[in-house]
């Protein structure tokens, strides 16, 4: 990148200029919810805080920022883990918030394609598909708050990615604002189109480093005929793996997730959610939490019911409940997807959002501990995607203790976990991304030819280093 000129700040003279350029009120001040992150980590600094309302003029934004060599912040809906949207240091930058571009341009069942803006919230795009009677299978916890543009900047996961793929295989196309202000008309709803490089999915997944995404083609899917949901107790993290290869065998890609969850998420429930409605008396030390979705003619509890036979005999299960209902459906995902809650009340020392080859699974989860009991003594809630072999593998203090008292252990911690998976040929970010928070993880554990051409990447579209400096590569 060109050194030649340092980065300046978004000061008071650079916001009249940048206000000049724009409709009024598309130019303030950030205010405390745009330097936060959930997890309240880090407190980011900006100097202004830009609300453009199309796509024009978020160019503009970026081509006064490129002149001025003005650093750009893009943001979404603030639901990152990894910091990627909140700059700790370096210049104060334009933070731009995509929240005014919300619209959901069209709706095309027959194509299967969804055109909507980056600033569209992921529960009202969810809705949109389900008026017209098809699905969008991208659902994860902060999906209320969590907007689109966001979630394929960061190519975001979550629990139907066993079947239907991150964020980005469920785009099509782009449209995009690249670091010197031009924009990219990408917005295809074609399936094959072989014209040189994607640059699709160059920005999917680049944490705002390489431009500005500000609109999606999305595909969508048919809603299945009929969905089923199971809790089974496994007998350990093997047999779940042999429960799902049994379950692909009987229901080819009618499995829609497949959640494995430990008993120390449900004590957690019990000692900080006393509400949730827990669906055994006693936790098994593992179960997962199956999720199907079949064609018409097929009755999904009676698969359930089959699977559970099935994988009775030999011993993989050892007790299972089938959902009866919507109401002990939406009881047992409420378990899964109210652990993350619980986790954040007690505390956690050292969170991992890793994955590893699935055959990997049984050993990592087998050394993982032992390795940390050596550090000191913790408790451990390991759970996550197990179908797609993510896992979050969060590491807690004993009662009696606090995260404060364990942290001069954080890096330790960390570094125990992560070279673990790397050793078994994993990766340290499975669907959060690498924001700030990973930057020296991939340093670490990337290939160094990778590093290389994603170094090069970053030069030939960035040249001046203004797109979210300091994400994902670490800034110069």
């Amino acid at each position: 990148m060109d050194g030649t000129r340092p980065l300046a700040d978004a000061d008071d003279g650079f916001a009249a200029a940048l206000a000049a350029r724009l409709p009024e009120g598309r130019i303030g001040r950030p205010d405390p919810g745009h330097l936060e992150e959930p997890r309240g980590r880090w407190q980011g600094r900006g100097g202004v805080l830009a609300r453009p309302a199309t796509t024009e003029e978020v160019a503009r934004i970026v081509r006064t920022c490129a002149e001025a060599r003005v650093p750009v912040v893009p943001y979404g809906g603030g639901t990152g883990l990894v910091g990627g949207q909140i700059a700790q240091e370096g210049p104060l930058p334009v933070i731009l918030s995509l929240d005014r571009l919300k619209a959901i341009r069209e709706v095309d069942p027959r194509e299967n394609v969804m055109i909507a803006e980056a600033g569209a919230v992921l529960a009202d795009i969810q809705t949109a598909a389900r008026e017209a009677n098809r699905l969008f299978p991208l659902s994860l916890a902060s999906e209320g708050t969590a907007r689109i543009g966001g979630l394929l900047a960061t190519n975001a996961g979550g629990i139907n990615t066993l079947r239907y793929g991150n964020a980005r295989a469920l785009c099509l196309g782009l449209e995009a604002v690249l670091p010197d202000g031009s924009i990219w008309h990408g917005l295809t709803r074609l399936r094959k189109d072989n014209t040189g490089y994607d640059l699709r999915d160059l920005l999917i997944g680049a944490e705002g480093t390489l431009g500005v995404i500000t609109a999606a083609a999305l595909t969508l899917h048919p809603r299945p005929a009929g969905e089923g949901t199971a809790l089974m107790a496994v007998r350990d993290p093997a047999a779940a793996l042999d429960l799902l290869a049994l379950a692909r065998d009987r229901m080819a890609e009618g499995i829609s997730a497949f959640e494995l969850m430990h008993r120390q998420g449900f004590d957690f429930l019990a000692e900080t959610l006393p509400d949730t409605r827990q669906p055994w008396p006693e936790p098994p030390e593992w179960c997962v939490l199956i999720e199907v979705g079949l064609a018409r003619g097929l009755d999904p509890a009676e698969a359930l019911q089959d699977l559970f036979a099935a994988a009775h005999e030999p011993g993989l299960v050892t007790d299972g409940i089938v959902a009866q209902s919507e109401a002990q459906r939406a009881d047992f995902w409420a378990v899964r997807e109210r652990i993350p809650e619980a986790n954040r009340l007690i505390g956690a020392v050292s969170s991992h959002d890793i994955s590893v080859p699935l055959s990997a699974i049984p050993e990592f989860i087998a050394r993982a501990g032992p390795a940390l009991a050596r550090i000191d003594s913790f408790r451990i809630n390991c759970f996550g995607h197990a179908g797609d072999g993510n896992l979050h593998y969060n590491v807690f203090p004993m009662p009696g203790r606090t995260r404060a008292d364990h942290e001069h252990q954080r890096e330790a911690i960390k570094r125990c976990v992560h070279d673990l998976v790397h050793a078994l040929g994993g990766s340290v970010s499975a669907e959060h991304g690498v924001g700030r928070l990973k930057v020296a993880d991939l340093e670490r554990y990337g290939d160094p030819a990778k590093l290389a051409a994603l170094r090069a990447i970053k030069a030939a579209l960035d040249p001046a280093g203004i797109m979210n400096p300091g994400a994902v590569l670490r800034a110069p």
